[in-house]
């Protein structure tokens, strides 16, 4: 069945979710802190180990790095791009109408959970690369694996920010499933340098993720959500 694998992804995050909502609300403020702690070193290492192992590679000589001219004009371009349509802000405001929509205005980490949770999950080479193979030969097996993943992820991060983090499977569900959808009109740009440029420039915004969650919000990472598509579009440029 075409889309089983985005459904079960959305059901993993909905478990994992109302998992960690148990979870939290068995645990003293300061054990929350320090599994948020926790959760925000996952995010970041989960992006710094993305990031090395596109950008790394072994010669004759010892390790050298490759992708970084595509890095810089991507993210730069892309910056202006998200800034100038403010992805951020919209991302915001759709989460307070689901904080009203869900009756949780007394939850002041609804909207923060919501957006870091949904970037956290749906950024990567991981839900792309799944959701063309499922929209294709209906194999789900990749969307299965990311759901183990996101469920574990999600409890953790539901349990020390709160039930805003349960709403990301909505941006997955889209995402994914829309992508499955335009699967064969998506999967001749899906080659593998531009995959692997997508999960480089991915896994560097699920790194600032983690960033803005130890130190409060230092970077718009939705705004830099152009990126990932200038990385697609820069594999079939004559420097790609």
């Amino acid at each position: 069945m075409i889309g089983l694998g985005t459904m079960i992804n959305v059901a993993g995050i909905v478990i994992g979710g109302l998992l960690g909502l148990l979870f939290g609300k068995q645990m003293k403020q300061r054990f929350q802190d320090t599994l948020m702690s926790a959760a925000a070193l996952c995010v970041l290492f989960l992006g710094i180990g993305g990031c090395m192992e596109e950008m790394l590679v072994v010669t004759e000589d010892g390790l050298t790095t490759t992708g970084s001219m595509m890095m810089i004009a991507c993210f730069a371009v892309g910056a202006l791009i998200g800034e100038w349509m403010d992805i951020d802000r919209h991302m915001e405001e759709f989460g307070v109408w689901l904080k009203k929509k869900t009756k949780s205005e007394g939850d002041s980490t609804f909207v923060d959970g919501f957006v870091s949770a949904s970037l956290t999950v749906c950024i990567g080479a991981m839900a792309v690369v799944g959701s063309i193979t499922d929209g294709i030969t209906g194999d789900y097996s990749i969307l299965a694996a990311k759901a183990v993943l996101d469920l574990i992820i999600i409890m953790i991060m539901t349990a020390s920010m709160g039930k805003g983090c349960i709403f990301s499977a909505i941006p997955v569900g889209l995402f994914q499933g829309s992508i499955t959808l335009l699967a064969r009109l998506v999967e001749p740009l899906m080659t593998e340098q531009a995959l692997s440029n997508m999960s480089l420039t991915g896994s560097m915004l699920i790194f600032c993720v983690g960033v803005n969650l130890i130190w409060g919000k230092k970077v718009k990472v939705a705004n830099l959500l152009p990126a990932i598509f200038l990385a697609v579009a820069w594999t079939f440029l004559p420097v790609g």
